[in-house]
């Protein structure tokens, strides 16, 4: 079956904003050692502390925008299929890890669902910084600004699942 014009341009766009969010999030997370950002940006602030505060209000956008497009013409249901209570293809992925079976990649079970919470854990990392950035200068600042590294360590550890995941669709592609 064809793919339809919007499919194929919807597709196109997906794929630009996961390499926009590969490089936009590896520049964030490598450099954010040299951010010193508490309260507030310092009038006096650095490259680093600008480059990430405003970077990171990008990468925010980003990630509304890739969790949006993601999930169009029903493919939420591919990576939250919790929300319909469609636990079907998690448990047969489960039985199969037990006989030494990898999870098949797309559909409706483990790894699309842990791409799922990727994508909502990513979201959450934009909009704690963006909550913080808005409360500059007042006492809730620090407590965003806590939420955000929060949630951008819970962030490195879903890159780093999704890493072995794409290693291991990888190994299941080329074994076939």
């Amino acid at each position: 079956m064809a793919k339809s014009k919007l499919q194929r341009l919807l597709d196109k766009c997906i794929a630009r904003q996961h390499i926009v969010i590969i490089f936009t999030v590896a520049y964030l997370l490598l450099t954010s050692s040299w951010v010193l950002i508490g309260r507030s940006l310092r009038a006096n602030a650095s490259l680093w502390d600008l480059s990430h505060v405003y970077l990171g209000l990008f990468a925010a956008f980003v990630a509304l925008t890739f969790l949006i497009t993601t999930c169009l013409k029903g493919k939420w249901r591919q990576y939250f299929p919790w929300l319909v209570a469609d636990f079907t293809q998690l448990i047969s992925d489960f039985k199969g890890l037990t006989k030494g079976k990898l999870p098949i990649a797309g559909g409706r079970g483990l790894f699309s669902i842990v791409e799922g919470l990727g994508l909502l854990v990513f979201l959450a990392v934009g909009v704690t910084g963006v909550l913080w950035f808005v409360t500059q200068g007042s006492s809730d600042a620090l407590l965003w600004r806590s939420y955000h590294i929060f949630c951008t360590k819970g962030f490195i550890g879903f890159i780093g699942v999704h890493i072995v995941f794409a290693c291991l669709h990888l190994l299941d592609f080329i074994r076939d």
